[in-house]
């Protein structure tokens, strides 16, 4: 949890296996250790704070959209860290019928510019 490298190609990976829409990047390592980092999804983002000192890490999976799967994101990223104790919480946020917004005008999927 200490190897940037090792922390971004995991939350790469984890947004791929979610279905993502990889946008960008970018991850920081702490000195003498932690990496904190975001890789920013058409359909939102994941991110990740670790203490290796203490053998913990913080991970935010905020998706949106029916295709996504932020569940296979959170479970490989358990077996790339090989993580003995787990502790999630789902939080629903932005629900369509709060928005207000005719159905018909909803886009699953927001549009990528070049």
């Amino acid at each position: 949890m200490s190897d940037v490298d090792f922390v971004t190609d995991a939350m790469l990976e984890a947004a791929r296996r979610a279905n993502c829409t990889i946008v960008t990047q970018t991850f920081h390592h702490f000195s003498p250790y932690g990496v904190s980092g975001a890789v920013i999804v058409a359909e939102s983002h994941l991110a990740i704070h670790t203490w290796p000192e203490y053998g913990y890490a913080a991970v935010d999976v905020f998706t949106c959209g029916d295709i996504i799967q932020p569940e296979d994101a959170l479970n490989y990223l358990k077996e790339a860290f090989g993580a003995g104790q787990v502790s999630t919480m789902e939080m629903k946020r932005g629900q369509v019928d709060m928005m207000g917004i005719p159905a018909h005008e909803l886009r699953v999927k927001p549009v990528l510019c070049a």
